[in-house]
C-alpha cells in the first residue's frame, strides 16, 4: 500500500510568494484552487491532491483554512506571522505537521531552487552568467526587458537572495553541485 504524501502547509507573507509555491505545489501534481471551503460530502480529502489557498484576513476565515487542512488538503495560506492570526494559524496548523513559512525551498535541499526555474530564467542566468547584461540577455532570449526583470526577480526570490548578481552566483554553485 503506499502512503500519501503529506498536505503541504505553507505560510507567505505576500500573494506573490503565494503564486511561488503553488506553481511548485501544481508542477507537482496538487490541484490548487483559491479559497478554503471544501465542496465535497467526503469527510477525508486526502487523496484528492487538493491545495486551497486565499489571504487569512479574519477569524472566519482562519477557522475554514483549519478545517480543510484537517480534513486533508493542502493550504497555502497569505498572512502576516507577527499578528494574532498568524501565530494562531502557525500554532494550529503545526499540531497537523509541518508548516513551511515563506517560499524560498528548504535550506537541507541545495538543488529545490534550481528544480524551480522555468526554462526563461535558466537560459536568462546562464547569459548573465557568461557576462551579458539583463538587456543583452533579453533580447537574446526574444523577451522584453520588462519580461526579463520579473523573471530574474523570481529567480532572486527563489534563491532568496536579494541582488541579480548572487542570484547568479547561487545558480552556478547548484548548477555545479547537481551536475
Amino acid at each position: 500500500m503506499s502512503r500519501q504524501p503529506e498536505a503541504p502547509r505553507h505560510v507567505v507573507a505576500t500573494t506573490a510568494d503565494a503564486d511561488t509555491v503553488l506553481r511548485r505545489l501544481h508542477r507537482d501534481g496538487w490541484t490548487v484552487r483559491e479559497g478554503y471551503a471544501l465542496p465535497g460530502s467526503a469527510w477525508d480529502v486526502t487523496a484528492d491532491n487538493l491545495v486551497l489557498h486565499g489571504r487569512i484576513a479574519d477569524p472566519d476565515t482562519l477557522r475554514l483554512a483549519l478545517l480543510a487542512a484537517a480534513r486533508g488538503a493542502g493550504i497555502v495560506a497569505v498572512c502576516d506571522t507577527d499578528s494574532p492570526l498568524g501565530h494562531a494559524l502557525v500554532d494550529d496548523l503545526s499540531r497537523l505537521g509541518t508548516v513551511h513559512l515563506g517560499a524560498t525551498p528548504a535550506p537541507d535541499d541545495p538543488g529545490a531552487a534550481l528544480a524551480e526555474l522555468v526554462p526563461e530564467q535558466r537560459a536568462l542566468l546562464d547569459r548573465l552568467a557568461a557576462g551579458d547584461t539583463i538587456a543583452a540577455a533579453a533580447a537574446a532570449e526574444f523577451l522584453s526587458l520588462r519580461t526579463a526583470n520579473r523573471r530574474i526577480a523570481e529567480a532572486r526570490a527563489l534563491f532568496g537572495v536579494r541582488t541579480t548578481r548572487e542570484a547568479v552566483l547561487a545558480y552556478l554553485r547548484q548548477r555545479h553541485s547537481t551536475e
